[in-house]
Order: C-alpha cells, then structure tokens, then sequence
C-alpha cells in the first residue's frame, strides 16, 4: 500500500508539473497573455545581444547591464547547443529542462529514507507562481545548480563544494550555500572550482571581471525593501526620479545613497547574525557537522537574508528561493515549513507587480505601492522566521540540561525540546 502511495504520488506531481509547465510555455511564447511588461524581451534582446558579443570570444566590456561573474556566459551561451531553434526558443527549451532537472533531484532525494515528497511539491506548485519569469531569466538554470548542491549535502561534500564554488561564478549567491557546511572538503572544492574558472576565464576570454566596476554608481531598484521609502516620500513631494538605470529601474535623486547604504548596512548585520548562529551552533553541538536538513535550512535563511537587504530584489530571485524552500523540506525533520509558504505567498504576489501592474509601481501609486509593501512584508516575515528557528534548531536545544525521569533513577532521558 505505502509504494501504490508513493507512485500515485510520483504520477500526480509529474502531471501537475506538465500541466503547470505548458501554462507557462504559453505565456512566454506569448499564446498567452500578461498585461503588464513582455518579460521575454531579457532573452530575444538583452541575451541575444550579450551572446553576440560573447560568441566573439570577449565579455561585453562597454555594457553597464553585463553584471554577472563569468561562469554567466556559459548560460548565456547555452542556446547555441540547439542550433536548429531561434536563440529565443533554444533558451526555452533549456530553462524546461533546467525546471524538470531540479523537479528529478527533488523527486528523487524525496524517496529516500529520512525525505519527503513535500519538497517535489513545494517546487511544481510554487515555481509557476511566478509566471513566464521562471523561463524569461537563466536563474531556474543557477537554481538546478544550487539543488543539486544541497541534496549532495554532507554526504558529497566535494561535489556539494564543486558545484556551489560553480553557482558562484553562475551567479554570486550560491556561495551562501555553504554558510551551514563545516566540511573543509566542501570549502576546498568549492574555491578550487571557482579559482579554476576564474584563471580560465581570464586567460581565454579578455573582461571576466568588468562587471565588478559596473555599479558603483546605482541607484535603489524600485521593488527593493529601501525603495518603499521613496514610493511613500513621492506623495509627499520628494522630488527623485525613476529611471532606466544600469539594467533595472531605480529611484535616483535625493537620499537614495543614504538608503542605499542602509541596505548596505543590514546585509552586513545580516553577515554577523550568521557568522554568529555559525559559532554558537558549532560550539554548542561539539560536532564534525551539522545535520543535513541544517545545511539546506542555513543556505535557505542565508539567502533570504541577503535577498531581503538587497537594494536590489528582481521577481527572478524568488525562483531561487522556491529552489531552497523545496530542498528544505525535502527533509522529514526539516522546520522551514512556515517560511516555505511565506515566501510562497511572496511569490504569488511577485506577479501581481511584475510584470502585470509594473505601471502602478513605477508611478508609486498606493495601488503599486500597496503590492509590493505586501510582497516585501512578507519576504521579511519569513526571513525572521527562518532565522529564528534556524537557531532554535542548533543553539537553544544543546544548551537544555538533560534531566532524570521520575519514573526511574536509574533511566535518564533529555528532555524535548
């Protein structure tokens, strides 16, 4: 009875995938419809016009928009292995199998003694929610990366560390996948994968780290948590703009440095919250490592942190955190549940702002504004929440004495937590 389960299981998330999937395939091959803002647009004009330049064998030296590491390219370069598509329907196509390659990770690990299927789940029902910015962006294909690192976990740890110092050079915030790992193994690969690429990168391909001087002089991104203050200070005569500003649209104009280093300053308060749960954890567990749900629950709060102080949050980070939020409850002893269906929430409400009323956010309208102060609170209330019961997890319960049962003295049991 328990494998009839599981299969019914397997067949009824492999279907709802299909179907999800095609929706979406309709909306970004336009057959279907958003109003709002043609999100496609990233892949037949930005992407094609950066793999022009990279197929030339240089990285786009002279573009304030090419703000990526230079693993990037490979990505972006990606299409050119379906010649026969247009580049715009290869890159598709590729971002469909990315999807499933994470969907065949998580169903997989799901089976497995210790797991769950909830994490299967947590992907085929929340990535969609984003709509056609789940394939209009290379992010679903960082994601796979990263997913296919955490499910390698404490088990792997070299191939874990390989693949997360390869999500960095993809796309920076891999990196945060190993906040919670404690196996040198893990560290060494991952910063030999990442110096490889870079030395070899930098010897065939002239720019791989030009994008680092691209944006010194950026604004705040109109859906970032900064830039509600200047959505609130327009109705009440700030007199700043929204502009077309290094690849996204920013608020540029009085103040928006100071908020800008605010949001500076909470990532970096962030960076000593964790660096500190990393020191009372390891201390007070005295172990080699922690448990494998922990390693996906640190990248999970890791990365919500840094997202949520970001003076940049673009739709397409969601898809980064649908990603962790299935790994973590891939896990049966897993705690993220809370978490998981905030950030879901987040996501449904992402496009509801982008990009079907990208209009009322940009004129800061309290329709607009409304929206994202929605989607923000939320990405907020589960950072908090990740981060509080990630240190419940691992700090509060090894500092709880172990106290004698009544029933016997001679029987000692801890006490739950």
């Amino acid at each position: 009875m328990e494998s009839k389960g599981a299969g019914w299981s397997l067949a009824g998330l492999s279907v709802t995938w299909a179907a999800t999937r095609l929706v979406v395939l309709l909306y970004v091959l336009r057959v279907l419809v958003l109003p709002g803002a043609d999100v496609t647009s990233d892949v037949s004009v930005t992407y094609r016009g950066w793999y022009e330049v990279l197929r030339t064998g240089t990285f786009p030296l002279d573009d304030v928009t090419w703000q990526y590491p230079p693993a990037a390219a490979l990505a972006i370069l990606s299409p050119a292995t379906l010649p026969f598509l247009s580049y715009t329907h290869a890159f598709f196509v590729l971002a469909v199998l990315a999807d499933l390659a994470v969907l065949g990770l998580l169903l997989y690990a799901g089976r497995r003694p210790g797991k769950s299927l909830r994490g299967a789940l947590v992907w085929v029902v929340g990535a969609p929610l984003l709509g056609p910015t789940l394939y209009a962006r290379y992010d679903v294909m960082v994601t796979a990366v990263a997913v296919a690192a955490l499910l390698a976990g404490a088990g792997r740890p070299r191939v874990m560390g390989a693949l997360a110092g390869f999500g960095a050079m993809l796309k920076v915030w891999p990196a945060l996948l190993l906040v919670g790992c404690v196996r040198r193994r893990a560290w060494g690969a991952a910063a030999a994968t990442a110096a490889g690429l870079a030395a070899l990168f930098s010897v065939t391909m002239p720019g791989p780290f030009a994008f680092l001087t691209f944006q010194r002089d950026r604004g705040t991104e109109v859906e970032s948590l900064g830039a509600l203050v200047f959505h609130v200070a327009r109705h009440f005569g700030w007199q700043g703009k929204v502009l077309l500003n290094y690849g996204s649209i920013e608020f540029l104009g009085p103040y928006v440095g100071v908020v800008s280093t605010a949001s500076l300053t909470l990532t970096v308060v962030c960076f000593a919250w964790l660096l500190l749960w990393r020191m009372n954890a390891t201390k007070v567990t005295n172990a080699d490592r922690f448990e494998p749900h922990t390693l996906a629950e640190a990248a999970f709060t890791a990365v919500l942190m840094f997202t949520v102080t970001s003076r940049v949050i673009s739709p397409q980070y969601m898809v980064w955190l649908v990603g962790l939020a299935a790994v973590c409850l891939c896990f049966r002893a897993g705690r993220m549940g809370v978490p998981t269906l905030l950030v879901l929430a987040a996501t449904a409400v992402t496009v509801l702002e982008f990009p079907t009323n990208f209009t009322h956010v940009m004129a800061s309208d309290w329709y607009g504004t409304g929206l994202l102060f929605l989607r923000n609170a939320l990405l907020v209330a589960a950072s908090v929440t990740a981060a509080r019961r990630l240190w419940r997890s691992t700090v509060l319960p090894s500092r709880l004495p172990a106290l004698p049962s009544q029933s016997s003295p001679s029987t000692e049991t801890p006490v739950s937590p």
